[in-house]
């Protein structure tokens, strides 16, 4: 079974026991939380597609921590102008486990 659930503005396909990695929760380490906005669910081979999310569906994950990602360096240079910038950028992140997909 796997669910494709939206977190902030994006969209992850996730099963239980997968880890991943979204943008910053105000949560703590630790806590248990519920997302709700599920927009599609396969269990077995049967498709349950939301409009757009799925009703009475939620997925459970653990917090594991906050995290910062790897650095990305942006780099702008001018040929023959004596102009360039650079500048470095580590996005927050929160690292969940999902424990639990639950169907309506």
């Amino acid at each position: 079974m796997y669910a494709i659930i939206e977190v902030g503005t994006k969209q992850y396909n996730v099963k239980k026991g997968d880890i991943i990695e979204v943008g910053k929760l105000n949560t703590q380490a630790g806590k248990e939380i519920t997302l709700n906005k599920v927009l599609l669910a396969i269990k077995d081979k049967n498709v349950e597609v939301g409009q757009p999310y799925l009703k009475g569906s939620s997925v459970k994950a653990q917090v594991l921590g906050q995290i910062k990602d790897e650095k990305v360096v942006s780099f702008k240079y001018r040929r023959r102008k004596s102009s360039h910038w650079k500048k470095g950028h580590r996005q927050k992140l929160t690292r969940l486990k999902i424990t639990e997909i639950e169907l309506a």
